[in-house]
């Protein structure tokens, strides 16, 4: 072969393998059966811990606060300088999170203000240059993986303290007159900000072991905002799943119009009406809730839900087919809040008796319908039906069209027989008749003292 003819076999050989490549680094192909394979673990353990830290703990006032305040960088700067988390303790947080049957967690490991928790080589803004001096996360993944609960990373796509993410119309101080936002811009280099991102999401994707979830947040398209586009989301989703082929990411990075760039969508402070449908089709779904009203530790707010209510949250979320992500913010000590503490143990309580009614169970089939002030979950491998008794009845609780479907009840938290039965008959007064097909059960007139009361029907 002529020197001529080996380069352009050289040529052609190089950009067939450059476009093979480019073609792998572009797809994530998978069928719908290994999509939920993959996502198996999380649709079954349903329950899982939130935890939103940072530097904001000082303030104590929301983790917005930097934003919501204007605090210039040099003023925000002092929390910076007095973080010293001397109590924290994550095999605590990890035993806290295990006895209230939480299965899995979320970090956030950068959050909007840019400090870093772990010992990143891209920034200084990060927790070993404060006064506590060590790595937040390698001992908080290490105790969490040790309660055999499973480990999830929240990264920020914004980041108010780095000097090329460009202003927009949610950053804290934003130039007000659009000719000096754009001349301040101009001095702000996005594709550099863009290879931060990616320099840091491979940090924490190869030093700290397996990662099962990746929180990223969040997009915000339009004019003054920023969409995939600016943060190169199709990148980041590559990256995750090349060095984490089994992570699970959210919806939040604008990659709607992608079938691959994420895995389940997360309605954060309220609660679906119906399991949420993407073009038609139900889809993961998981509701991300705070005790009270922020994320991050907020000292003087007192919109805390009881633990009543966030006990039927959590029922209400998987008889929707969803998951629960419940909010802990510790304290700049590295502590939870009192407040915390006393609902994590009330949810611990109720679920030492019921979590087999939360542990793989799903939306009950249609068929099924829900009787009055009741939820219901159930659990397809095991063909177990549970009814939430929201308010307890007197004597009896109608099922409707359960007729020759049921093969044995009971209640869940001490496994006490409830007797059932199907009457059509009437003409006594002290006979309870139903319509036909139903099912009456016979409960004790004292409400079981749990917050929610459980029954377990075993159905044929």
């Amino acid at each position: 072969m002529n020197t001529k003819k080996m380069i352009l076999a050289v040529v052609f050989f190089t950009m067939v393998s450059s476009n093979l490549l480019f073609s792998q680094r572009q797809t994530w192909s998978e069928t719908k059966e290994q999509k939920a394979q993959r996502m198996e673990w999380w649709t079954n353990d349903r329950f899982g811990m939130f935890i939103h830290w940072g530097i904001y703990a000082l303030p104590a006032r929301h983790e917005w606060v930097q934003l919501y305040e204007k605090i210039p960088a040099a003023e925000y700067k002092k929390y910076f300088d007095h973080f010293n988390p001397d109590l924290y303790d994550p095999k605590e947080w990890a035993a806290k999170a295990k006895k209230a049957g939480m299965k899995y967690v979320v970090l956030t490991t950068k959050h909007h203000d840019g400090f870093c928790l772990w010992d990143t080589q891209y920034t200084d803004y990060k927790v070993t240059n404060t006064p506590y001096g060590k790595d937040l996360i390698k001992p908080f993944v290490d105790a969490f993986r040790a309660e055999g609960i499973r480990i999830g990373f929240y990264y920020s796509l914004i980041d108010w303290h780095h000097p090329h993410f460009a202003f927009d119309r949610g950053h804290p101080p934003v130039p007000t007159d659009p000719e000096e936002r754009k001349k301040e811009n101009a001095k702000r280099d996005m594709n550099i900000y863009r290879q931060y991102m990616k320099d840091q999401l491979r940090e924490l994707l190869t030093q700290f072991g397996q990662i099962d979830e990746l929180f990223m947040d969040f997009s915000y398209p339009g004019e003054g905002g920023k969409g995939h586009k600016d943060w190169d989301s199709e990148g980041l989703a590559r990256l995750a799943r090349e060095l984490q082929p089994q992570i699970i990411i959210n919806n939040r990075m604008d990659l709607d119009h992608t079938d691959w760039g994420w895995d389940y969508i997360t309605p954060e402070q309220f609660m679906p009406q119906e399991w949420p449908t993407v073009n038609g089709e139900r889809v993961p779904w998981e509701t991300c809730q705070t005790f009270s009203g922020s994320w991050g530790y907020y000292r003087d707010q007192y919109t805390w839900k009881s633990t009543h209510q966030l006990i039927v949250m959590l029922i209400e979320t998987v008889s929707k087919g969803g998951n629960l992500l419940l909010n802990v913010g510790p304290t700049a000590r590295g502590v939870f809040d009192d407040r915390a503490n006393e609902r994590l143990d009330g949810i611990g309580k109720w679920m030492r008796f019921h979590d087999r009614s939360i542990y793989g169970c799903t939306q009950a089939p249609d068929e099924y319908q829900t009787p009055q002030n009741c939820l219901l979950t159930y659990n397809p491998e095991t063909h177990r039906l549970y009814i939430h008794v929201l308010e307890w009845p007197f004597k009896s609780l109608h099922l409707p069209g359960l007729k020759d479907k049921i093969e044995y009840v009971q209640l869940l938290h001490d496994a006490s027989e409830i007797k059932f039965h199907s009457r059509t008959q009437s003409g006594s007064h002290t006979v309870e008749t139903s319509r036909e097909n139903d099912v009456i059960l016979t409960l004790p007139v004292e409400r079981p003292n749990h917050d929610v009361p459980v029954i377990e029907i075993f159905l044929k």
